[in-house]
């Protein structure tokens, strides 16, 4: 298993979308993302993953099978973790966010639990800590080395964090990419990392629908957008680069293809834009294959992700490789599992 070392610690909201409501919407949405903006440059310098190991934590799961969940409340200031309002076993708080959280992360515990056989982040029962209404109108969640994070949003442009499962089950992935593989947050790794926290709050959504392939929306954050907002989500998985087209936001700019790669140091280098092309990646193996994607594509990229090649700056082309040659080894390389993927990395132009 990997042992984290500090790094830029990764956040769900992309920082060019606050940027551009900062500079493009009214007197409040502009203050609401500034403050967003400097609360996260504060803990990009602050996020340490070795607050896991330093933090004492409150009692982990008792079983295999069983999650141990600690929902705080940060009752709209930045201090974490806040005050304890619900954990494991007790009834709702009548609180949106905090039964939002308890909810989503028991949901997102038992995705990995019965598709992976994983017990929480670490593998050993560590306990699900989750802050809500954290900061005045915050426009973000984030994974912190310890816990996870949610803003309520500004009320306008973003409803609270806590009510699109994926995005909880996005951060709930981060800690255990970060346990795993480590993958540095930067450039085609911080793509990677961003990409598989992707792939696993989608997977999170469809197993708790119980959708196939074909009847999901491969959308990520929809529920985040208020009316206000033209677009559907943040990300889209089936088609990247039509998410959201709007005035104050701008419009979606992720890449479904190499041959649109964005070289840019904004973003840490891309990491929320470029995470388009390994996203459509697993989106056309799961179309490809049928059925539920969880079944047969899930397995292969957990296996990458557990894979000790998998190096903490591997970049696409490494990652595709690893990704096919686990498809063979799981399915057989003549299998129609490993033909999926391999055709899968050559239609988003990083194999040829």
């Amino acid at each position: 298993m990997h042992k984290p070392t500090p790094r830029t610690r990764p956040g769900f909201m992309p920082p060019f979308i606050l940027e551009r409501i900062a500079a493009h919407g009214d007197a409040r949405l502009k203050g609401c993302a500034q403050r967003t903006l400097e609360a996260d440059a504060y803990f990009r310098t602050r996020r340490d993953p070795q607050i896991a190991a330093n933090l004492a934590l409150p009692e982990g799961s008792p079983r295999p099978g069983e999650p141990a969940r600690y929902i705080y409340s940060a009752d709209y200031r930045e201090v974490l973790p806040g005050t304890l309002v619900r954990e494991e076993g007790q009834g709702d708080t009548g609180d949106p966010a905090a039964d939002e959280a308890y909810s989503g992360l028991g949901v997102t515990y038992r995705f990995f639990w019965e598709v992976f056989e994983r017990n929480s982040i670490d593998d050993r029962g560590m306990p699900l800590l989750g802050t809500v209404h954290y900061g005045q109108d915050y426009e973000n969640a984030f994974w912190n080395g310890a816990q996870m994070v949610f803003g309520d949003g500004d009320g306008e442009l973003f409803n609270r964090f806590t009510a699109a499962l994926d995005v909880i089950g996005h951060e709930l992935a981060h800690g255990v990419i970060e346990r795993e593989a480590g993958l540095v947050y930067t450039y085609q790794s911080g793509a990677l990392n961003e990409s598989f926290a992707d792939v696993f709050g989608s997977l999170t959504k469809q197993y708790h629908l119980g959708q196939t392939a074909a009847e999901a929306d491969w959308l990520i954050g929809a529920e985040l957008l208020t009316e206000r907002v033209q677009g559907r989500a943040l990300r889209s998985m089936a088609e990247p680069g039509t998410a959201y087209d709007d005035p104050i936001l701008g419009r979606d700019p992720q890449p479904g293809h190499m041959d649109d790669y964005v070289e840019t140091e904004q973003d840490n280098g891309g990491v929320h834009i470029n995470s388009g092309i390994p996203n459509h990646a697993f989106y056309l193996a799961a179309m490809a294959l049928g059925g539920h994607a969880w079944d047969a594509a899930g397995l292969v990229w957990y296996d990458t992700l557990r894979d000790p090649r998998l190096a903490e700056q591997s970049d696409f082309a490494t990652f595709a490789a690893l990704v096919i040659d686990n498809a063979g080894r799981r399915f057989g390389n003549e299998s129609r599992e490993a033909a999926a993927v391999r055709d899968a990395w050559q239609a988003v132009g990083v194999t040829t």
